[in-house]
């Protein structure tokens, strides 16, 4: 079992959803807490990444009732 998705695991899931012909913006991670205790993130497609990636901290924060 993984214990940490790397970027290995992301793009070679890219590589099967590429092939499929679906888009990567149709992909998501998205941002919570689960009841395992993990936090799924969605990235925000409409934004810069750069931009949303500067809200990042407090979103995982929120998430994790800080």
């Amino acid at each position: 079992m993984l214990e940490v998705v790397t970027m290995k695991e992301i793009d070679a899931i890219f590589t099967v959803t590429d092939a499929l012909g679906i888009h990567r913006e149709q992909l998501v991670i998205p941002l919570g807490r689960l009841p395992s205790g993990k936090l799924e993130i969605t990235v925000e497609a409409a934004r810069p990444i750069a931009e949303w990636l500067t809200e990042l901290p407090r979103l995982i924060a929120a998430a994790q009732g800080k």
